[in-house]
């Protein structure tokens, strides 16, 4: 399976996600690689990290940022059981070569009407993708989120209503997320069983159960 996560605004948490999805995924014994497609290299940057503090790998990750990437993924994916692709902000012809390499793509949003609106170039990139790839299927996944927040509970209710809809798990403003990439780390890596973990646990598992 190939999950992109893409979203052409910057800032919704589109490099956290992916990397705690695919250590979810190879936490449970699976084969993953991860595809840094974003130019600014931050999944990389992570990944040396990681190796600077002499932590194990837990997945593997590789550059590719280039509009070759819907011939690319599909190769790498025959290898690894799943492949997860970090997508870039703005750039138009390596957002569709994403969208083409993809089984599914996640499309993390904040809880902020601002995000709903930016999505919209979004949105009709993956109606492009659409016409070559029917059955393209697609998720909104709401990050970042204060779950008691009045703005966060109605955004989730549009979603749900909304196609592409959003996905049930929704993902927590934490500050585990932002040390944990500080440090070249993950959630479940930074203090056992936290209500991070779980989340990208809760994530991981409603993802592959929509893929099956």
């Amino acid at each position: 399976m190939i999950v992109a996560l893409l979203n052409q605004k910057g800032g919704t948490g589109k490099t956290t996600l992916a990397l705690h999805l695919a250590g979810a995924w190879a936490r449970q014994g699976k084969r993953v690689m991860l595809i840094d497609a974003d130019p600014q290299g931050s999944a990389l940057d992570w990944s040396q990290q990681r190796a600077r503090q002499g932590l194990p790998r837990l997945f593997g990750i590789v550059g590719l940022a280039r509009d070759t990437l819907h011939r690319e993924a599909p190769e790498m994916a025959g290898h690894v059981d799943h492949v997860v692709i970090d997508g870039p902000p703005r750039i138009a012809a390596l957002m569709r070569s994403a969208l083409l390499a993809a089984d599914m793509v996640l499309l993390p949003v904040q809880p902020s009407p601002f995000d709903g609106w930016g999505s919209a170039e979004m949105l009709a990139l993956l109606g492009e993708a659409r016409v070559f790839r029917p059955g393209l299927d697609a998720r909104f996944v709401l990050n970042r989120c204060t779950a008691r927040t009045v703005i966060a509970r109605d955004i989730a209710e549009t979603l749900a209503e909304h196609d592409p809809p959003a996905l049930r798990t929704t993902i927590g403003q934490r500050v585990v997320f932002a040390d944990a990439a500080r440090t070249g780390r993950l959630a479940f890596e930074m203090g056992g069983s936290t209500a991070a973990a779980r989340e990208i646990a809760a994530l991981a598992a409603e993802v592959a159960r929509i893929a099956l």
